[in-house]
């Protein structure tokens, strides 16, 4: 644990390497949580589409979740989040003109119930 999730807006396709993130990511959760690097799984899902508000503009998003297990101080949490909004500001660029949106959630998982198998 934790199981990480990155959805971004397909349009960014291109502007990152989600490898190099992935890793960074799963490195920061080590360091920040006391995750097990093992432990840590990262899945990129681009999105076709993503609309803000009313606007007509070329707008994009990525947006990250973990879901963990409890025990994480609420300040481990928040320094997660704020360090992963910096690896997202120095790997993703968006292409000209397009605003890009950034968030993270850190949430904890119920580890009643909770599984997970792994298989060859």
């Amino acid at each position: 644990m934790p199981q990480i999730s990155v959805d971004y807006s397909a349009g960014l396709a291109g502007s990152f390497d989600p490898r190099a993130l992935g890793l960074a990511i799963n490195r920061l959760a080590v360091s920040t949580i006391d995750a097990k690097p093992e432990a840590c799984k990262t899945l990129f899902r681009a999105n076709d589409e993503f609309v803000v508000g009313e606007s007509e503009g070329a707008d994009a998003q990525v947006y990250v979740q973990f879901q963990i297990f409890p025990g994480r101080t609420p300040e481990a949490k928040a320094a997660l989040s704020e360090g992963v909004l910096a690896l997202l500001a120095s790997h993703v660029t968006p292409p000209a003109g397009t605003r890009l949106f950034t968030a993270v959630n850190v949430e904890d998982i119920d580890r009643g119930s909770y599984r997970n198998a792994t298989a060859g």
